[in-house]
């Protein structure tokens, strides 16, 4: 073929194929596109026992999924003071973190269990603008960085390292907060939130108000611009997916609890506690997949 056709054809082709390269970038959804989560189903959950959180655990092999309520603080660690429990998370090494707050003080409590069994506590002192709730933790899937949340309106979410897994942290000293979350849309009484991916978080609101989000009690994702690294703030982009499911035999006013994602098998589980007296016959753990 002679120099010149060849180099036409070459220019032909090269233009083909930037544009069936443009065709496919135009349909392809962003990177942080919004992921779609349906119901399959649902769990009755106890009152006393799975009412404020829960984790799926996956060292040891075969482990239970681990639950809160107010029936699962232990009565030593009540009688000083850490009377209530929020939403779990635990490692993908093992390592099982509770987070507790008191009525009053300075500071906030990360109850800790080993893969071995053994338990050790983790006290922060407040930060002069912090909250003192302490509603739910999440845990990097490096394991090194634990993120945090505050009830009521927030724009933030507070990042430490995971106490009992990150080499720096230790039962006698402070927990210091290292870095912080920068959430570009408020979000109201957040009970939860689990990592299902590097940059991706799933949390649960408990908002009763539907001003932030054209939905009460909503299902959120944050994407973050960044992995944490405890070293220099990240940006977080909040998108609300869906209102969680508010069913039940008695009317008034639901609460959205904890939440999990279990990377085994891609199940996210939400707690929703029923109004009146039919909390104690069909608050629910919904279950949901991705659509």
């Amino acid at each position: 073929m002679p120099l010149r056709s060849r180099q036409r054809r070459q220019a032909a082709l090269t233009a083909v194929l930037a544009l069936a390269t443009a065709a496919v970038l135009s349909a392809a959804p962003p990177a942080s596109a919004a992921d779609t989560w349906n119901e399959v189903g649902s769990d009755r959950a106890d009152p006393l026992t799975e009412s404020q959180g829960l984790t799926s655990v996956e060292v040891p092999a075969g482990s239970p999924n681990h639950y809160t309520g107010i029936g699962t603080i232990p009565a030593d660690v009540a009688a000083r003071g850490w009377n209530h429990v929020g939403d779990p998370d635990a490692s993908y090494d093992g390592h099982y973190v509770e987070p507790y707050q008191a009525d009053s003080g300075n500071a906030k409590m990360y109850r800790v269990q080993a893969p071995d069994g053994s338990w050790s506590e983790y006290v922060h002192t407040l930060g002069p603008d912090e909250a003192l709730n302490n509603s739910w933790v999440a845990i990097s899937p490096d394991g090194q960085w634990m993120l945090s949340g505050e009830y009521g309106t927030m724009n933030r979410f507070l990042v430490f390292p995971t106490p009992g897994v990150n080499a720096s942290t230790s039962p006698s000293a402070n927990l210091p907060q290292v870095s912080t979350v920068r959430l570009d849309h408020a979000v109201r009484d957040v009970q939860g939130c689990d990592f299902s991916g590097p940059t991706t978080l799933l949390c649960s609101s408990d908002d009763p108000d539907d001003s932030l989000f054209g939905m009460t009690k909503p299902l959120l994702q944050v994407d973050l611009s960044a992995a944490p690294n405890g070293t220099s703030d990240v940006s977080g982009h909040v998108t609300a997916l869906r209102q969680l499911p508010l069913r039940s035999a008695c009317s008034g006013t639901f609460e959205a609890e904890g939440i999990d994602y279990d990377r085994r098998d891609g199940t996210l589980r939400v707690i929703v506690v029923s109004p009146g007296f039919c909390v104690l016959t069909d608050s629910k753990t919904y279950r949901f997949t991705r659509g």
